[in-house]
C-alpha cells in the first residue's frame, strides 16, 4: 500500500528521501522489521485471546515425555503468522506484482483451511478435524491457480540476454534481451542448468503439458505443506525450519531478480521477482516471532492455521522462482519426516499382512518422535534439526556455482 504513493512522491513530486522506497533492501528490513513487532508486540494479545475463548490443545496420549504437560496450551497460534507476514506484504511490497498476489492467494487461502481443521478438532471436540479428503481438494484448487497463474500469465516470464552484463569503470552497460514466455526450471549441479517443460513434454501434445504442469505443481504444493504439517510436531521445530528455508529462498529471490548477481552465478533472471524478497523478509520475520512464544517450553502452538500455511508458502515460492528441484534438499527436513511416516505404515502394514503381526521401523513416527522416544529431550532435538536444516541450506546455496 506503501510503495505506490512513495512512488508517486519521488517520481512526480520529486519529495527528498522518498526514493528510498524503490530499494529492496530498505523495504524487505522494515517488512521483517514490522512483521517482527506485529507477531511479538500483538503476539501475547493473541494468546490471552486464545486462553479466554479456551483455544487449547486437545494432546492425545502417545507415550511421551512432557507431552501431558502441554495439554490446554493455547493452539491457532498460525494467526500470528499469517498476520505477520500479510500485513507488511501489504505496507512494503508493489501489491501489483503478480507473484506478491499469488503468494497473498496461496497464505490465506491454506492458513483458511488449517483454521478450519483446527476449529474443528477444538470447538466440535472433533480430535480428527476437518475430513482428508476436503484438505486435498483445498490443495487441488490453490495449486490450479498457481500452476495455471504461471503457466499461462502474460507477466510470468524469463529474460534472456544477448550478450552478458557488464561493468567498465564503475558504470553498469546494460545488454539487450528479451522476455521469454517459457516453462522452465532449474536443474542443480547440472552445467546446462535449465529444463524446458514444453520441449522435455513436447513429445505429448501442446495441450497436455500445461495439465501435466500443473499437476507437479499441485504435487508440489500438497508435498511441502502436508511435510511442514507432519513437522510441528514439537516446539519451535516448524517454525525454526521454515525461517531457515525462508532466508535461503530470499536470497535466490534477490539474485533472480537482480541482472548483474544472476548472469554472474549464471541464474535465471527473472524479472520483477525481487519483489519477493520483502515477502520473504516478512516470512521469515513473522516465524522468527513465533518463536519467541513457541519456543519450548511453547506458550502458544501454530495448528494446522499455520502449519499448512507454511509449507505451502514455500512450496510457491521456490515454483514462482523456478528452483522447485532444489526442494526435495532445501525441504529435507519435510521430506525425512514425510517418508519416515510413510515408511513406517507402509512397513506396518506389509509385515501384518505376512508375519501376522505389525512390525516397525522407527520407534514412533514422525521421525522426531523417534528421537523423544529415545529420551533426547526435545529442545535438543529441535536444535539439532536446525542444524541440519542450515547445512541442508547451504549445501543448496552452494549448487548455484557446483556444476
Amino acid at each position: 500500500m506503501l510503495y505506490p504513493i512513495f512512488d508517486y512522491l519521488d517520481r512526480v513530486l520529486d519529495v527528498p528521501g522518498t526514493g528510498v522506497f524503490r530499494y529492496i533492501s530498505f523495504r524487505a528490513g522494515m517488512a521483517a522489521l514490522f512483521s517482527l513487532i506485529i507477531t511479538i508486540t500483538f503476539g501475547k494479545k493473541i494468546i490471552n485471546w486464545i486462553r479466554a475463548k479456551q483455544i487449547g490443545e486437545t494432546v492425545r496420549d502417545l507415550g511421551l515425555e512432557g507431552q501431558t504437560a502441554k495439554k490446554g496450551t493455547p493452539t491457532m497460534g498460525g494467526m500470528m503468522m499469517i498476520a505477520g507476514i500479510i500485513i507488511p506484504t501489504l505496507l512494503f511490497a508493489n501489491v501489483n506484482n503478480v507473484y506478491i498476489i499469488l503468494l497473498l492467494i496461496t497464505t490465506i487461502w491454506l492458513g483458511a483451511i488449517g483454521f478450519i481443521d483446527d476449529y474443528i478438532k477444538v470447538f466440535q471436540k472433533n480430535k480428527d478435524g476437518l475430513a482428508g479428503r476436503f484438505k486435498i481438494v483445498g490443495q487441488i484448487i490453490i495449486g490450479v491457480i498457481v500452476g495455471a497463474t504461471l503457466y499461462f500469465h502474460e507477466d510470468v516470464v524469463v529474460r534472456e540476454f544477448t550478450n552478458p552484463v557488464s561493468i567498465e569503470e564503475g558504470v553498469v552497460e546494460t545488454p539487450s534481451y528479451r522476455d521469454v514466455k517459457v516453462a522452465k526450471t532449474t536443474i542443480p549441479l547440472m552445467k546446462n542448468n535449465e529444463l524446458n517443460y514444453e520441449k522435455f513434454l513436447g513429445f505429448l501434445g501442446e495441450s497436455i503439458t500445461p495439465v501435466l504442469y500443473i499437476l507437479l505443481v499441485i504435487f508440489i504444493i500438497s508435498a511441502i505443506s502436508n511435510g511442514a504439517n507432519i513437522t510441528d510436531g514439537i516446539d519451535g521445530l516448524a517454525a525454526g525450519t521454515s525461517a531457515i528455508i525462508g532466508l535461503t529462498i530470499a536470497i535466490f529471490a534477490y539474485i533472480s531478480g537482480n541482472a548483474i548477481f544472476s548472469q554472474y552465478l549464471d541464474v535465471m533472471f527473472i524479472p520483477n521477482s525481487g519483489e519477493l524478497v520483502i515477502f520473504c523478509a516478512a516470512f521469515v520475520g513473522a516465524c522468527v516471532g513465533f518463536l519467541w512464544y513457541n519456543s519450548f517450553p511453547a506458550q502458544v502452538f501454530m495448528g494446522d492455521t499455520g502449519s499448512l500455511m507454511l509449507g505451502g508458502v514455500i512450496a510457491v515460492l521456490s515454483l514462482t522462482l523456478r528452483k522447485e528441484l532444489l526442494l526435495p534438499l532445501l525441504c529435507g527436513i519435510f521430506l525425512v519426516e514425510n517418508l519416515s511416516v510413510i515408511m513406517q505404515v507402509s512397513y506396518f502394514k506389509y509385515t501384518r499382512k505376512k508375519y501376522g503381526e505389525g512390525r516397525r521401523i522407527f520407534l514412533m513416527s514422525p521421525l522426531h518422535h523417534h528421537y523423544q522416544k529415545k529420551n533426547i529431550h526435545e529442545a535438543k532435538i529441535v536444535t539439532r534439526f536446525w542444524i541440519v536444516g542450515i547445512l541442508l541450506a547451504i549445501i543448496t546455496l552452494a549448487t548455484l556455482k557446483l556444476r
